[in-house]
C-alpha cells in the first residue's frame, strides 16, 4: 500500500476525532433520554462508534482524546428541543459521514464498514421516532 499522504492523514485524524467525540455524545444522550429503548439504542450506537474510532486509530497510529463539546451540547438540546427535532438533526450528521467517508473507503477498505454503519445509524435514529412505543 502506498504511504498515507498528509491530506489523507488529516482526513483520517478528523474522522477518528469525530468518532471519539460521538462516543461521549451518545453515552450522554443515553443518560439524558427518557425512553428506555432510546437509552439502549444510544448505548449501542456509542459502542459502535467506539469501534469506528479503533478502525481509524489503526490507520493513523495516533492516540487522540475525545472532546466533550457534543456530549455537553446535545443533551442540552435534547432538553430544549426534544427528540422529534433533535434525532433527525443527529441523523443528518450520520448521513453526512457516509458522504465524507466514501472517498476515504476507496483508499482504505477497512473504512467501508464504518461508512455503512453510519448510514444504518442515521436510519436507526429516524426509526426511533417512528416506532410504535
Amino acid at each position: 500500500m502506498q504511504p498515507v499522504t498528509d491530506k489523507e492523514m488529516r482526513a483520517l485524524l478528523k474522522a477518528q476525532q469525530g468518532e471519539l467525540d460521538v462516543v461521549l455524545m451518545y453515552n450522554a444522550l443515553a443518560d439524558k433520554a427518557r425512553d428506555p429503548h432510546d437509552k439502549e439504542t444510544f448505548r449501542q450506537l456509542a459502542s459502535e462508534e467506539g469501534h469506528h474510532a479503533v478502525v481509524f486509530h489503526e490507520l493513523t497510529g495516533k492516540a487522540l482524546q475525545p472532546k466533550k463539546t457534543k456530549a455537553i451540547l446535545l443533551p442540552l438540546l435534547y432538553s430544549c428541543l426534544g427528540r422529534k427535532i433533535l434525532y433527525p438533526q443527529i441523523a443528518r450528521f450520520e448521513y453526512a459521514a457516509v458522504r465524507t467517508y466514501a472517498p476515504v473507503a476507496e483508499r482504505f477498505p477497512t473504512v467501508e464498514s464504518v461508512k455503512n454503519d453510519e448510514k444504518r445509524h442515521g436510519d436507526i435514529l429516524l426509526g426511533l421516532l417512528h416506532s410504535d412505543r
